[in-house]
């Protein structure tokens, strides 16, 4: 168990790694295509913000509630009950996720890491003991903001940029480009600790719920690893997740970036303040809401709803609609590859 254990947490921490360098577009590609920072500058200003967001859940927020939600993703005492090992499921979810992110990395696709690893969890779950392993209202509800959290995005940046027009509309264009390169420092800053407070929380979750399972079947862990419930999470298991997603954010993703900053719609610096704006807005309220979320979606909606607000014409619908077949896809795809995965791991058992 204990041999499991470990691995499970490398995986974690690695996907939250690879989570952050798939990720990085996502806060500082707007900043990075209005030449506000060099594409250096920007990933470690990310980075240090995404780090941030620790102390903001620990002792601003209070708690954990993202994590708390994908630890009940799976139903663990079901599993338990029926003799079922809960560690190769989570092992083969995790790898089935790191697979579909690398994938997708490597083609230039902005996906959602939340929900590849949703997916890959559900799927090797469902591959172990059938659809009764997961829980569906949590699933559902995942599923249903794959739709709401970029509407949700495009509304507020639509809104957020007919107001910050309608302010500026005396101001001098270059004057104003000036004041909006700085003022997106400020929501880069916002969105990465919105992106750090949402995405370092699933893995989060998932090392929980293992220790959980673990303790729940009577194996003797360490006090500092050993836990019950959430409200006994060890700072070290946040501390770690954190720690890996600036890690990864600081190492680029920039054939992302690519998609992210220039090719949904043309960004200048109005636009790239307003979309991060309308970007961490919805990020906080889905953290407040602990729905897990995903931060491409939000971004990606959020730019679109500022474009539109020139003229439809304006996003370049083409590339949207590609982006959206792969979110649709994300969670399906992650989660067959799972059940393939597991099928292969339980060979080895």
């Amino acid at each position: 168990m204990v041999v499991w254990l470990i691995l499970i947490i490398v995986l974690c921490i690695g996907f939250d790694f690879i989570n952050g360098f798939h990720d990085a577009a996502n806060s500082i590609a707007t900043v990075v295509s209005t030449r506000v920072l060099t594409p250096v500058q920007a990933v470690i200003w990310s980075a240090f913000f995404n780090f941030v967001a620790f102390f903001i859940a620990k002792y601003i927020i209070g708690e954990f509630g993202v994590a708390d939600t994908v630890s009940k993703t799976v139903m663990v005492e079901k599993l338990t009950a029926a003799g079922i090992d809960f560690l190769p499921v989570v092992f083969a979810g995790l790898l089935a996720a790191i697979i579909w992110n690398l994938f997708t990395w490597m083609m230039g696709i902005p996906s959602s890491s939340s929900h590849t690893l949703i997916g890959g969890l559900a799927g090797s779950a469902i591959a172990a003991y059938g659809f009764e392993a997961v829980h569906t209202e949590i699933i559902l509800t995942i599923v249903a903001f794959i739709f709401v959290a970029p509407i949700i995005g495009f509304l507020a940046g639509n809104i957020i940029m007919a107001l910050t027009l309608n302010l500026c509309r005396r101001a001098k264009p270059h004057k104003a480009d000036k004041w909006f390169k700085l003022a997106q420092l400020v929501s880069s800053a916002l969105l990465s600790i919105g992106h750090g407070l949402n995405d370092s929380q699933k893995e989060m979750g998932i090392i929980a719920a293992t220790i959980m399972s673990i303790t729940a079947a009577g194996a003797e862990l360490p006090e500092w690893v050993a836990m019950s419930d959430m409200s006994e999470l060890h700072d070290w298991i946040p501390i770690a997740c954190f720690t890996a997603i600036a890690a990864g954010t600081m190492s680029g993703g920039w054939k992302i970036m690519k998609t992210m900053g220039n090719k949904i719609t043309k960004i200048t610096p109005i636009e790239g303040f307003c979309s991060q704006i309308a970007g961490s807005i919805t990020l906080f309220i889905t953290q407040t809401f602990k729905v897990p979320v995903s931060t491409t979606h939000v971004i990606s909606g959020s730019i679109m709803g500022v474009g539109a607000i020139k003229r439809l014409s304006a996003v370049r619908w083409g590339v949207t609609i590609e982006m959206v077949t792969a979110w649709i896809l994300t969670i399906p795809v992650s989660a067959v590859i799972a059940m393939v995965v597991y099928s292969i791991v339980k060979l080895f058992l």
